[in-house]
């Protein structure tokens, strides 16, 4: 990937990734929740999650998600009841900015590994994820040179990016929580549970376009 369709993909793709979405929301809570360090977990299963989804654009299962209403439907009803799911515990959230949280749920890698499974389960059952690179990506890609160096070029790029905007996002929720009163704080974390739940019901109901 040279130069130029490097910086052309970075503007598209932070276009894209900067736009509210349920693993952006995850690490705004997430840094409201434990801080920013605490929510680096996260950021790292989203991370993990771009060069699935990369990857499997380069062996084609967006194609094949595109093409098959059965795993598509699949794929799309459980992501939309996990997104659920996730929402209703953070409407039940207490809030409060508590860094040292790891430690009263069983530990530190117990408690990252949490946060990290729930960030990458989100970007990986979304199927919207999987069509948007198949139509996305390809347009980056040279035909003629060979495609496996530039899809990893592209999966790392685009991780970059995820974490560079999840970064933001987390700080953004770590100084609100330090800042706002606890009663504000917890209605932050429901309008995020709030937001995760229309974005499960939008899953529940999207459908691939046929054109």
């Amino acid at each position: 990937m040279n130069l130029a369709t490097a910086l052309m993909f970075t503007v598209v793709a932070l276009a894209a990734i900067a736009t509210p979405g349920p693993t952006v929301l995850l690490a705004l809570s997430n840094g409201s929740r434990y801080g920013v360090r605490g929510a680096l977990p996260g950021m790292l299963g989203a991370a993990v999650s771009d060069f699935v989804l990369v990857g499997a654009v380069a062996l084609g299962l967006g194609a094949l998600l595109a093409a098959s209403e059965f795993w598509f439907s699949m794929l799309k009803y459980l992501g939309a009841v996990y997104l659920a799911w996730l929402g209703l515990r953070m409407l039940r959230s207490r809030g409060g900015f508590n860094p040292a949280a790891a430690d009263a749920t069983g530990g530190q890698a117990s408690h990252a590994f949490q946060v990290f499974t729930k960030s990458f389960l989100v970007a990986v059952t979304n199927p919207k994820g999987y069509l948007f690179c198949s139509a996305l990506l390809p347009q980056f890609i040279d035909p003629v040179a060979t495609q496996a160096p530039q899809y990893l070029s592209i999966a790392v790029l685009f991780a970059a990016l995820d974490v560079a905007v999840m970064l933001a996002y987390a700080f953004v929720g770590s100084r609100a929580m330090q800042l706002l009163t606890a009663s504000a704080t917890r209605w932050l974390d429901r309008t995020c549970g709030a937001m995760l739940l229309a974005l499960a019901g939008s899953l529940a109901f999207y459908r691939r376009s046929t054109a």
